[in-house]
């Protein structure tokens, strides 16, 4: 008997998810009757974009869990009227594109690249860079994109100090954790990367009183969550002259209306929400295999933790 999935997302993810999703899970073995709009009583698994038309989930009586199409979690993972497992998005292809975007971002800053693509004035100017040994970089979040970054980095060379929530152990990374952590984590960074979860303790976790800890002239790399910084914060600094460039790709609204001042600010990098895309391939496959598991009784990939709320 076919296992019934509903396709919880916009109209335009069904056309680029329709083809992958059969077909992976055709490749692990899972007998399914796939669609779009299927009766809440019948729906087993939920395949899920938290902007799509499902908000209540107690229709969904025999439902066994709901697998997120995205990285992050924060716009379901507080529904009352979700109960049952959710599973948040890791997947190889998503996790790949954030480490090519961060490395292209910090390489940048790092070489002072911008002097040199935007100088070109006919003033000869050579400022050498340090070699990346000689450069701080501290990756706050040290989850699965967290870590794989932090990694990557440390393997071209840069110092590299991580930072998450609870201590963690990863070789040739400075693990740092907690209060007095996150505040050492800060003071040696010369180039920041914000790769946390959005939770009522990240929010607005880079403010003032942060943002001063940083070397004087730091870089900010945020591709995680744009609420993770207090934008009229991070503003001040960068006018005066406290932090010396912030290249963001998320934002509080998106898409960053064209009045917003980090559109025209001259220390300030503006890039669509193109750090990291859920790839229709690999994204269907983790969730095929998430479905072969609950129909086999193993343990779900990627669980949820409701308390930490990633």
């Amino acid at each position: 008997m076919p296992v019934n999935i509903l396709f919880a997302a916009k109209s335009e993810r069904w056309n680029t998810y329709e083809i992958p999703l059969k077909t992976a899970l055709s490749k692990a073995g899972v007998v399914a009757r796939l669609a779009p709009d299927l009766p809440p009583a019948e729906v087993d698994y939920i395949v899920y974009a938290p902007n799509s038309t499902v908000q209540d989930f107690a229709p969904f009586t025999r439902a066994k869990a709901v697998l997120n199409l995205w990285a992050g979690v924060e716009d379901v993972v507080g529904n009352p009227t979700l109960q049952i497992p959710l599973a948040r998005m890791v997947d190889h292809g998503l996790t790949q594109g954030m480490m090519e975007w961060v490395a292209g971002h910090v390489l940048r800053h790092h070489l002072g690249m911008d002097a040199h693509i935007l100088g070109q004035d006919g003033f000869w100017r050579k400022d050498i860079p340090p070699l990346a040994q000689d450069r701080h970089v501290t990756v706050l979040g040290l989850g699965e994109l967290g870590q794989t970054c932090a990694e990557a980095l440390r393997g071209l060379g840069f110092a590299v100090t991580g930072w998450s929530r609870s201590a963690k152990d990863i070789p040739g990374i400075i693990c740092r954790s907690g209060e007095a952590g996150l505040h050492a984590a800060l003071q040696e960074a010369e180039i920041l990367v914000l790769l946390l979860p959005l939770t009522a303790q990240t929010e607005n976790l880079l403010n003032t009183r942060t943002l001063a800890l940083l070397p004087r002239g730091a870089v900010i790399v945020n591709p995680g969550r744009g609420p993770l910084i207090d934008d009229v914060a991070l503003l001040a600094a960068l006018d005066a002259g406290r932090i010396g460039h912030a290249t963001l790709d998320v934002f509080r609204v998106e898409p960053l209306p064209p009045t917003h001042p980090y559109w025209a600010h001259p220390r300030v990098t503006v890039t669509p929400h193109i750090a990291s895309e859920t790839r229709p391939v690999t994204a269907s496959q983790v969730i095929a295999e998430n479905i072969r598991r609950a129909e086999t009784g193993e343990p779900l990939l990627h669980l949820v933790d409701r308390d930490r709320g990633y």
